[in-house]
């Protein structure tokens, strides 16, 4: 897959899986997230045992190709590759962007700019598929993260071709204002899997992407 028909696929809802050592459960939730609208799944887990993280990430992979959305792993290149992973995201201190393009030359390639522009143009330079701003609003699950805000998210917008997933306390509140600022991905676990209806929920963040409600917001002036 070449980098233009990789990036067309990033737009939308990016569901990033919870914690959940329950993996039946885990799969219920990403299940009723694609069917709510997700478009894009990142697998993150901190806490399990490794050989729990690759049985776990295996079962979602499969999940994921018979519903036709991409499975991006977090943070680690290794299980990505060992999967045959769709893509990589890559925080601060993880691999090179150029090193996972090198050993995935066909996946999705993320990168975390944090509230930092300039990041977000050198991992165009390094090859990056799209770049993630945030936290844009406060995160419980990221309380410390620095603050990037819809100014910060629509620099980045403007400084870099690649497509911007905003991330961090994105709920269906504010969703809107984050695609007017530039967001082409919107990144959200704790909205979407902590609802009581999560497909509910997928839909209702979805809702700003869809054609009418995208073209309204984007004549809004973004609250910058």
């Amino acid at each position: 897959m070449d980098a233009t028909e990789r990036r067309s696929r990033l737009r939308g809802l990016y569901a990033i899986t919870p914690e959940c050592r329950d993996s039946a459960g885990l799969l219920r939730l990403v299940a009723a997230a694609i069917d709510g609208g997700a478009r894009l799944v990142q697998y993150r887990a901190k806490e399990l045992p490794p050989a729990d993280r690759v049985a776990q990430a295996g079962a979602l992979l499969g999940l994921c190709r018979a519903r036709g959305v991409p499975l991006i792993v977090n943070d680690d290149i290794e299980l990505a590759v060992a999967l045959g992973a769709d893509g990589i995201h890559l925080g601060r201190g993880d691999a090179d962007p150029l090193e996972a393009r090198a050993r995935l030359p066909g996946a999705i390639v993320g990168v975390s700019c944090y509230d930092d522009p300039e990041r977000a143009v050198a991992a165009e330079q390094a090859g990056a598929d799209y770049v993630g701003i945030g936290s844009v609003f406060p995160s419980r699950t990221k309380p410390h993260a620095a603050r990037a805000g819809l100014a910060v998210l629509a620099q980045a917008r403007r400084r870099t071709r690649l497509p911007v997933a905003a991330i961090g306390g994105i709920t269906e509140a504010n969703a809107a204002a984050a695609v007017a600022a530039g967001a082409d991905m919107l990144a959200v676990i704790s909205a979407l899997f902590g609802a009581p209806d999560v497909a509910a929920a997928a839909r209702a963040l979805s809702r700003p992407f869809e054609p009418d409600t995208e073209d309204h917001a984007r004549t809004q002036p973004a609250a910058l």
